[in-house]
């Protein structure tokens, strides 16, 4: 049963892994600036990286790191969820969409240019079959909380 983990283990690191290459091909290669809020959302992808790596590359599949990357990813589809209810109008926007402080002392050209730099978190420049990525990460963080709270409830089993 161990290597039957594994092998679910590989996959989805491996498609973590392709998500947060995706999330840089959008960004680098097609030129779509992220806001604040597309970053903070790929800190948890990269912490459960770390994690499930642990687990493969030591053998340690243990109940400890299930649980925390359960409550990792319930962390980041609370986080995919705020985005999306800011782009969706249910939330205003907070100090965490703003990307540049905008002076009194500014001219007009330089208020000018801060705008256009501006990325707000409801402006939707990219979108997969009608979703934003924030909805696309909100059900990808969904699916894979539930995955591993799966893993975590069936720890013994699994021995």
């Amino acid at each position: 049963m161990l290597r039957k983990n594994n092998l679910i283990l590989i996959f989805t690191l491996l498609f973590i892994f392709a998500t947060l290459v995706f999330a840089y091909f959008i960004q680098y290669v097609l030129s779509y600036k992220p806001c604040k809020l597309c970053l903070y959302e790929r800190i948890p992808y990269i912490i459960s990286i770390i994690i499930i790596l642990k687990i493969l590359l030591f053998k340690s599949f243990n109940k400890i790191a299930l649980l925390t990357l359960t409550v990792v990813f319930l962390s980041s589809s609370a986080l995919a969820f705020y985005h999306l209810g800011i782009e969706q109008g249910f939330f205003t926007e907070s100090f965490v969409c703003e990307s540049t402080i905008i002076s009194e002392s500014l001219s007009k050209e330089q208020l000018l240019e801060q705008l256009k730099k501006k990325i707000i978190c409801k402006d939707v420049d990219f979108r997969i079959f009608g979703l934003s990525l924030a909805a696309i990460n909100f059900i990808f963080s969904l699916i894979l909380s539930f995955v591993f709270s799966i893993f975590f409830v069936n720890y013994k089993k699994n021995q």
